[in-house]
């Protein structure tokens, strides 16, 4: 099997929450209205394919940082740092009205150092509901150009990246 330098993942945490119906805006909202979740357990059961040298650059929301690094250590790294993405436009929130997400960074062995470093905030605006920036990739593909690169929980193929995920036809079978 195939082993990758770079795994890029955005899962389908579950919220554990119903879907709920928005009055003011008529809208459903919850990530269940857009995709499948998974469970926190059978997320970190998924075998992933590393190389024995690493990185994992981990999507979460901030309500869902604990789980985050319990799926970062279950999947063999380390916590490194973090970064976040400024969507610009104010959100949902239990507590504050939310208007960025987590990237966090993970390290196994001793792997490639980024050609790239940017700041810590990458700044583009929201598009569709779960959409990732493409500064972001972009970023990835600068900072490691001649990495292995596989997308989990892929929505869409990339040129020059391998892909899993069950809105995709996917490159490896996990």
């Amino acid at each position: 099997m195939k082993k990758y330098q770079i795994i890029y993942a955005d899962p389908p945490w579950d919220y554990g929450k119903p879907l709920k119906w928005n009055g003011i805006h008529g809208k459903a909202f919850g990530p269940e209205h857009y995709y499948n979740t998974m469970t926190l357990e059978d997320i970190k059961s998924l075998s992933i394919p590393t190389e024995r040298d690493s990185w994992l650059i981990l999507w979460a929301t901030a309500a869902k940082l604990p789980e985050a690094i319990n799926v970062l250590n279950a999947w063999g790294f380390d916590y490194r740092t973090c970064a976040i993405w400024d969507k610009w436009h104010l959100g949902l929130g239990w507590f504050f009205r939310i208007q960025h997400e987590l990237i966090l960074i993970g390290r196994k062995g001793k792997p490639l150092q980024p050609k790239i470093k940017p700041r810590s905030i990458f700044n583009e605006v929201r598009t569709r509901h779960s959409q990732k920036p493409q500064c972001v990739r972009d970023w990835i593909d600068k900072a490691f150009p001649d990495a292995t690169k596989l997308e989990l929980f892929a929505r869409q193929k990339v040129e020059g990246w391998d892909c899993w995920g069950n809105e995709v036809d996917s490159d490896i079978e996990l």
